[in-house]
């Protein structure tokens, strides 16, 4: 099983038509790597997927397929071209039976880079995943509240809207594995995965206050869009509602009916969340942390990291090392 890396801009324009918000907020949040696996299930075996630092991805090529996570009263049934979704941290088994038979369970990976699987032979139930890792815990608040599972039913999607036509690509070229379709089939669940977040953000935004809901206010969008483009700047309510045209009162009013918070404690957010990849992935002091993520000196950033976080940025930082023996974790290739 081949660990690729989902490459994202590491700057994000302002000035574009359309600022891409979401595929910011997943690189801030760490989301680089994901993994693939083909797989024809028997009823001879279920299959456990473990890492609860990542969202699951499945697609069912040909049902029915029952997925068991623990909690649910009945297990989730998906029939072919089905999809199911699983936020971060929600250990679950996958198999072709109603009832489970803890006996014949196996981990889904003897190793954390496994193979990708041929998928015979044709008339058993037949599955796609993927494994999307967020290793330190989102702080996002898109990301923190996805649900625990989505599921999109094939039946129900129009047939020639993206998700629908981005599932018949992937059941035919893991149907003929023609040369190339490695590549191809990672490159498809990336798109498919982008394509469910999208549609989870926009029934979020029916639903009530959120980044969906965000994204629809032309207003709001732009001074989400500010903040994520230079969050390092000192950022006041007057000058965001400024930039974006409106009077400080209008923009906290209308920033708070779509996110249900105030800007600048959004603004706060997002800086935890950059200084967290920042902990993560480099070796800068924590008087350089600080000062890329706004903040003038480390001592008052260290207090709003802890009460945001939980815990102190050289205590993340510890943790995040000695997680990273960890077999599970995906790692840059």
């Amino acid at each position: 099983m081949d660990e690729n890396t989902v490459y994202m801009s590491n700057r994000t324009d302002v000035s574009s038509p359309v600022m891409d918000l979401l595929t910011d907020i997943l690189r801030q949040a760490g989301l680089r790597h994901r993994v693939l696996d083909l797989r024809a299930l028997t009823p001879a075996q279920a299959l456990r997927f473990p890492c609860d630092k990542s969202l699951g991805l499945h697609v069912a090529l040909q049902g029915p397929v029952y997925i068991h996570s623990p909690g649910r009263a009945a297990p989730l049934v998906l029939q072919s071209g089905d999809i199911a979704i699983m936020a971060r941290g929600h250990d679950h088994v996958v198999g072709t039976e109603p009832k489970l038979d803890k006996r014949r369970i196996a981990t889904i990976f003897d190793q954390p880079t496994g193979s990708v699987r041929p998928l015979t032979p044709i008339g058993r139930s037949r599955l796609i995943s993927g494994a999307y890792q967020f290793w330190n815990a989102p702080i996002h608040p898109f990301l923190a509240t996805l649900p625990d599972w989505f599921v999109l039913r094939g039946a129900e999607l129009p047939r020639l809207g993206p998700i629908a036509l981005t599932v018949g690509l992937v059941g035919e070229e893991a149907a003929n594995a023609g040369p190339g379709a490695q590549t191809i089939l990672h490159g498809l669940l990336d798109v498919l995965f982008a394509y469910l977040l999208r549609e989870i953000a926009a029934r979020n935004a029916e639903a009530g206050p959120g980044l969906g809901k965000a994204l629809a206010d032309a207003h709001v969008k732009q001074a989400i869009a500010l903040m994520h483009a230079d969050y390092a700047r000192g950022w006041t309510l007057e000058a965001l509602a400024e930039a974006v045209g409106l009077s400080r009162t209008r923009l906290a009013e209308r920033f708070r009916a779509a996110m249900d918070d105030t800007p600048l404690a959004y603004l706060r957010t997002v800086r935890m969340q950059a200084a967290m990849r920042l902990l993560s992935e480099t070796d800068k002091k924590l008087d350089d942390v600080a000062a890329q993520v706004g903040y003038q000196d480390a001592f008052g950033f260290s207090k709003v990291f802890k009460r945001t976080v939980g815990i102190a940025p050289k205590e993340f930082r510890r943790r995040d090392l000695a997680d990273r023996a960890s077999p599970w974790r995906l790692t840059a290739s």
